[in-house]
C-alpha cells in the first residue's frame, strides 16, 4: 500500500515537473523572435517547427496505431499543391486554401485507407510508397493542373486582415515563425489527446496485437482509418505551411520518398509512440540536415586536424558529404536501433530510472 502511495506522488510530481517544464519551453520559445532577429536563426526554426509538425503527424498512425506508412508524402504534397494552385489560379488565401487541402487529403487517405489496410506488415509498408509514387508521378504528369515539373512558384502572398485591418504582410520570417509554432503546438496538443483517449487506447491495443484486438471488438479497419485521416490532415497541413513558407513547389520537392522517409526517421530518432519524441528527433535531424548541406560537418573533420583540406580525402569530403544525406542518415538509424531502440527521448528516459534507482539503492544501504 505504502508503494503504491509512493508511486501515485511520484507520478503526480512528476507530471508536475514536465508540465513546468513545458510551459517554460513554450514561453521561451514564443519570446525567442524577441531575443534574436536573425533570419537564418529563425528559419532553422521554422524548419524544426515544420518537422515536428511532420514527425507527429506520422506518429499517430505509426506511433499509436503500429501501421509504419511510408508514404506519408502523398499527405504532404496534396496539402501543398491544394493550397498553392488555389491561391495562383484562384486567388484564395492560403489561410482559406489549406483547409480545401485538408479535406481534398482526408478523401484521399479514405481512398487509400481502403486499399492498403487490406494488407500486413512490409506489403502494407511497400503500398504505401507505391502509393505516394503513384500521385508523385501523376503530379508530373498532369501539366495543365499541377504544371508539371516546372512547378508553382508563388508570386505573392496576400495580407492576412481582419475586418479589414491588416494582421500580417508576410513580409518578414517572423509571421511564418509564429504560424509553425502555433501548428506545431497543436500537433503536440492533439497527439496528447489522442494518447489519453479512448481512442489512443484502440490505437494502441491495434499496434500491439491485431488478432486480439479484433477480438474483443475492436473495428480495425476503421479504427485504422480514423487514425489515417488525423495522421493524414496533420500533415496536409505541415505541407501547406511549407508550400507557403518556401514559396515553391515541384514534384521533387513535395512528393519525393526522401520526405516520407524523412518523417519516418524523425520518429525512430526521437522515440516512436511518444509525444515529445518527433521533437527530440527534429532537434537532431534539422541542424544534421544543415550541417550536411552547408558543408559544416566537413569544416570540423578539417579543423581538427585528422584530415588536409587540400588533400585527395579533403576534396573527396568537401565535394560528396554535402550529398551523402541518405548515407549519414542510414548510420544514424542503425546507431540508434542498435544503442537506442527506444529512440534519445527513451534513452534518456532509461538513463534517468538507472540513475534514480542507484540514488534509491543508496539512501537504503545508508544506515
Amino acid at each position: 500500500m505504502n508503494y503504491l502511495k509512493n508511486l501515485i506522488t511520484e507520478t503526480t510530481g512528476a507530471s508536475a515537473v514536465g508540465t513546468i517544464i513545458t510551459i517554460v519551453i513554450v514561453a521561451g520559445l514564443c519570446l525567442f523572435p524577441q531575443w534574436v532577429s536573425s533570419p537564418y536563426a529563425l528559419h532553422m526554426m521554422i524548419l524544426f517547427f515544420l518537422s515536428t509538425i511532420m514527425g507527429e503527424s506520422w506518429n499517430i498512425l505509426g506511433g499509436y496505431t503500429g501501421q509504419y506508412s511510408v508514404g506519408h508524402a502523398a499527405y504532404f504534397g496534396v496539402g501543398a499543391y491544394t493550397t498553392m494552385m488555389l491561391m495562383q489560379y484562384r486567388q484564395i488565401p492560403p489561410w482559406i486554401g489549406m483547409w480545401a487541402g485538408i479535406g481534398v487529403v482526408v478523401v484521399v487517405a479514405l481512398v487509400i485507407g481502403s486499399i492498403c489496410f487490406r494488407l500486413r506488415g512490409p506489403y502494407f509498408v511497400l503500398a504505401s510508397i507505391a502509393v505516394a509514387e503513384i500521385i508523385r508521378l501523376a503530379a508530373m504528369n498532369l501539366k495543365e493542373l499541377t504544371n508539371g515539373a516546372e512547378g508553382i512558384l508563388a508570386t505573392e502572398i496576400p495580407p492576412f486582415t481582419i475586418g479589414g485591418r491588416v494582421i500580417t504582410d508576410f513580409l518578414s520570417k517572423v509571421p511564418f515563425y509564429y504560424i509553425g509554432l502555433g501548428f506545431a503546438i497543436i500537433t503536440i496538443i492533439i497527439t496528447w489527446l489522442v494518447q489519453r483517449s479512448k481512442l489512443g487506447y484502440y490505437f494502441q491495443a491495434i499496434r500491439e496485437d491485431q488478432d486480439a484486438a479484433h477480438s474483443l471488438g475492436i473495428n480495425l479497419t476503421l479504427y485504422k482509418n480514423i487514425a489515417l485521416v488525423i495522421s493524414a490532415a496533420l500533415t496536409s497541413l505541415a505541407g501547406s505551411f511549407y508550400a507557403v513558407y518556401i514559396g515553391f513547389i515541384d514534384p521533387p520537392t513535395v512528393l519525393a520518398l526522401d520526405i516520407s522517409v524523412q518523417i519516418v526517421l524523425i520518429c525512430i530518432i526521437g522515440g516512436i509512440g511518444t509525444i515529445y519524441g518527433p521533437a527530440v528527433g527534429s532537434l537532431v535531424l534539422v541542424p544534421l540536415s544543415e550541417a550536411l548541406r552547408s558543408n559544416l560537418i566537413a569544416q570540423a573533420i578539417f579543423k581538427t586536424g585528422l584530415v588536409s583540406e587540400d588533400s585527395r580525402v579533403g576534396t573527396f569530403l568537401q565535394e560528396n558529404l554535402a550529398h551523402a544525406h541518405a548515407l549519414i542518415y542510414g548510420i544514424l538509424v542503425v546507431v540508434v536501433i542498435l544503442f537506442m531502440p527506444d529512440g534519445v527521448l527513451g534513452f534518456v528516459k532509461k538513463l534517468t530510472r538507472k540513475k534514480q534507482n542507484m540514488s534509491g539503492r543508496a539512501v537504503e544501504a545508508d544506515p
